[in-house]
């Protein structure tokens, strides 16, 4: 958990950087792909799965030390050879598990929001689910346990594989030459996050893309269908945490609406997108059709809303640092703590991407998270432990509680105004 924090306070302001750089890139080239607030709403995602992450908020039900105590066959020496191994054994695990939460409902729900960007840049890299919190996906690491490859070595190599799948998330990178042969390049994966019905379901590599050409699931780019990206079930929102859960939800609701008690068991299992017919006559689902017509999800925005999103994500990209810096003396608070810092991150990124969203809701996840945040630092005398480094931080996080609340309930209320006047000239129109 401590060692994990403090490679995230190195990674964070690299993938930041990498992030706003190919902004500044595509502007500059005259290829923007990067749009502001779907920049921000992949950022947010990030920060709740790195939050998630960091704190252990998941469950074990198959462990890798387990199979490896059980499984293995032979144990090989520490060594390189012990490193190339594992690297190879995790991209293989990658690759199954990545397939089977393309092609199955209830998986599907755990890897959405990585494909929920309408876009295709570094920062949807940074869309990672916090929905899954039973991990069960151990038994893909088999080969790895067969060989005794031990526990250590995986938890080494594990966040190298995953960082090293972040560079082929852009749009500026054209074909590679003959590395297209051997690993996953930006060519491979735009098609992989297409929605044209060619490339769906295709190009499952995380690292090396030969799995792919082996089972039978690679596509080459073609120049003659430029990739549309996003899901084909829209998801219409800029909220991080609604899109974990969105796809779960419909489950849920179709479970219990059809009148077959087959379906309510097997939607779970059935294939990406299968409803019940029933349900699906009776409640439909917006599906987009036609890839390169349809709507982007773009709500309406000012120029203040936009500078104060960003200013609630940087205020937040604060609040994780502290948390990942300071792992071991909030512990040494108390146990629980690190729980409530958890708690405050999600409700926070809920509330301002729900404002990015023009929700009227906003003003009260706002409004929980500040008072939140004063009755922490009014039951703990400060904040976390700050006091450690300067007793005017309570003060200021206090301040910015009072400022936040009222700052969003401007922004909700002047909203609702264009909206409602908006509505008039609809109705004076019609």
């Amino acid at each position: 958990m401590e060692t994990y924090g403090k490679i995230l306070l190195i990674a964070m302001p690299i993938f930041l950087f990498l992030v706003l750089f190919e902004k500044w890139y595509g502007w500059y080239k005259g290829k923007d792909t990067v749009r502001n607030m779907d920049m921000i709403s992949s950022l947010s995602s990030g920060i709740t799965n790195v939050t998630k992450d960091v704190v252990g908020l998941s469950f074990v039900i198959l462990s890798y030390p387990f199979l490896v105590r059980h499984l293995a066959i032979i144990h090989i020496p520490s060594s390189i050879a012990v490193y190339i191994i594992a690297f190879l054994s995790l991209d293989f695990a990658g690759y199954w598990v990545h397939r089977l939460q393309h092609v199955t409902n209830f998986f599907w729900n755990g890897h959405i929001v990585h494909h929920s960007s309408e876009e295709f840049n570094l920062a949807c890299a940074l869309r990672q689910s916090i929905s899954t919190i039973i991990k069960t996906f151990a038994i893909f690491l088999l080969p790895a346990a067969l060989l005794g490859v031990p526990g250590q070595v995986i938890a080494v190599v594990a966040p190298l594989h995953l960082f090293a799948q972040f560079w082929y998330h852009t749009q500026h990178i054209n074909k590679m030459g003959f590395l297209e042969k051997i690993i996953v390049t930006p060519s491979h994966h735009r098609v992989h996050h297409a929605i044209n019905p060619v490339y769906i379901d295709k190009n499952y590599g995380q690292i090396f893309i030969f799995w792919d050409k082996l089972f039978g699931t690679y596509q080459e780019e073609l120049k003659e269908v430029p990739p549309a990206y996003g899901i084909t079930r829209p998801v219409q929102t800029w909220n991080p945490i609604k899109i974990n859960f969105q796809h779960m939800w419909l489950l849920i609701k179709d479970a219990w609406r059809t009148a077959s008690w087959k379906d309510k068991l097997r939607i779970w299992f059935m294939p990406t997108g299968w409803r019940p017919g029933d349900v699906a006559a009776k409640y439909p689902v917006y599906k987009i059709d036609d890839v390169y017509h349809f709507e982007k999800y773009n709500p309406k925005t000012s120029p203040a809303l936009r500078i104060w999103s960003w200013l609630q994500i940087l205020m937040m990209l604060l609040f994780i640092s502290y948390l990942f810096g300071n792992i071991a003396s909030i512990n040494s608070l108390n146990k629980y703590y690190i729980y409530e810092y958890a708690a405050f991150v999600f409700i926070g990124v809920y509330a301002y991407s729900d404002l990015m969203d023009r929700s009227p809701y906003a003003i009260i996840w706002e409004l929980i998270k500040n008072i939140f945040g004063i009755f922490i630092i009014y039951n703990q005398g400060d904040w976390f432990g700050s006091s450690q480094y300067s007793n005017v931080i309570s003060y200021l996080l206090i301040a910015y509680f009072t400022i936040a609340t009222i700052i969003t309930g401007w922004f909700v209320y002047n909203h609702y105004r264009e909206d409602r006047h908006q509505q008039i000239a609809l109705n004076q129109a019609a």
